[in-house]
């Protein structure tokens, strides 16, 4: 078996007459002058391996998802002990610029052998969503590990039951909705005070790259865009526990600390958020906060790669990557005439594209002017006429007044109007109140445990 090799750099370059005098299965075919002219030899499709040995502070996450989409795999010569950590935080395989050619052609086999996404976990164990690609065809994309019993609301598609004893929940919930503004922002929003307010670490995420309004519903300035700076430190490889808390805002919501990462400042800067660096921002978030709610766009189309001639980002790549990492996906829809069709037919969508995920569907703006007398009897019954494969596990009720005293004050209804019944709606789809009431209850008996010593 012949591995056809490009290599850039001049410490790679003294390394090719070494390679090609083993008369190995390694076989050198071009030697670049710099790291775009490597680029392009990879995604003309004439090598599986790269050596890198120059320009190595160009080699970001979105750099080298152009490499994993073309099966390349590729090795860093560097002696620089940070490059070489950061560059691992990235899953890249390095070695020392001295290296011997016996060694680097052994190396460069086993890497072939294990593939380019070594060390990267990808949803479709393939390539990267976030980019659009007129040379491939369109792709799905799936959750590749069921999410762990404990953190399934009612209605879902998995199993649902108590997590463990002694182990602490580490859930990632996208909420998300079709077009029309069923009010998923707001959900979002409440669900993670709901989440914070039964003592969780909670990370609020605003990922929408069409509408981002989470930061202005909770009174925030915006114009930091805190997700795209952890997607910056993420494409350089250096997102750690100290920089995602750096680019996120503490609020005390109802005497409960949470984070938040606000959204994007405009609608234009979308392209920032790439969704190999997303993944890393999802992964650290789930090693740091015991929930994460992700408010995420709207829009799922994958069509778009037929419109480039070469790759490019891909507006909607981070929903789908959401909806591929999430361990709970919300689906929110208006409870009218509009709404429910729109709800409908974006499920398929999401199921087709995303066959594992785990969903639960939630009607909200729940009232009788739009729908009829006993709306929740009339929505079931039109719902199940349509025959989905889903139940609808919540219902959410119409109440304006409270949900614009909560944004005129900038805060979260259970702030706001905290006997409101929208609120304690929102709290059951988590079930926040019976956690709530669990953790009371052990609070209670530790109390008195100590009190009888």
């Amino acid at each position: 078996m012949s591995i056809p090799v490009a290599t850039v750099g001049r410490a790679a370059g003294d390394l090719v007459a070494g390679l090609e005098g083993l008369r190995g299965p390694i076989a050198v075919v071009r030697h670049c002058a710099e790291l775009a002219e490597l680029i392009a030899v990879c995604q003309s499709g004439l090598a599986r391996a790269a050596i890198v040995s120059t320009g190595i502070d160009e080699l970001t996450a979105s750099v080298l998802d152009r490499f994993r989409h073309q099966g390349v795999s590729l090795l860093v010569l560097s002696d620089d002990g940070a490059q070489q950590r950061r560059l691992q935080n990235l899953g890249v395989a390095t070695a020392p610029e001295r290296s011997g050619a016996v060694d680097l052609a052994a190396q460069i086999c086993r890497l072939v052998d294990a593939g380019p996404e070594l060390g990267v976990a990808t949803p479709s164990g393939g390539a990267d969503p976030g980019y659009a690609d007129a040379s491939a065809p369109l792709r799905t994309h799936a959750a590749t590990d069921p999410p762990s019993e404990g953190f399934l609301p009612q209605g879902s598609r998995g199993p649902a039951g108590p997590a463990p004893a002694g182990v602490a929940e580490h859930r990632v919930l996208a909420v998300w909705g079709p077009v029309g503004s069923p009010g998923k922002t707001t959900v979002a929003v409440n669900l993670a005070a709901e989440a914070a307010a039964t003592g969780d670490s909670v990370l609020l995420i605003d990922a929408d790259t069409y509408g981002p309004s989470v930061a202005a519903t909770l009174g925030l300035l915006d114009e930091s865009a805190g997700i795209a700076q952890a997607c910056r430190y993420a494409e350089q490889g250096v997102l750690d526990p100290a920089s995602l808390l750096k680019s996120s805002v503490e609020l005390v919501v109802g005497g409960s600390p949470l984070r938040v990462l606000t959204g994007l400042s405009r609608a234009d800067r979308w392209p920032e958020l790439r969704s190999s660096a997303l993944r890393q921002v999802l992964d650290r978030s789930r090693e740091v906060f015991q929930t994460t709610v992700i408010d995420c766009g709207f829009a799922l189309e994958a069509d778009e790669e037929l419109s480039f001639d070469t790759m490019a980002p891909r507006r909607n790549g981070s929903a789908l990557l959401v909806l591929s990492e999430a361990d709970q996906v919300i689906a929110v829809g208006a409870a009218d005439s509009i709404g429910v069709p729109r709800l409908l037919r974006a499920l398929d969508e999401v199921l087709s594209i995303v066959p594992a995920a785990c969903l639960t569907v939630v009607l909200n703006k729940v009232r009788a002017s739009a729908v009829g007398r006993r709306p929740e009897a009339a929505l079931r019954r039109a719902w199940e006429r349509f025959g989905p494969s889903l139940p609808i596990a919540h219902f959410l009720p119409w109440e304006p007044e409270s949900a614009d005293r909560a944004l005129l004050a900038g805060q979260a209804l259970r702030e706001a109007v905290a006997d409101s019944q929208l609120r304690r709606k929102i709290a059951d789809i988590i079930g926040a109140d019976a956690q709530r009431s669990r953790r009371s209850a052990v609070t209670s008996n530790t109390a008195g445990r100590t009190v009888s010593r």
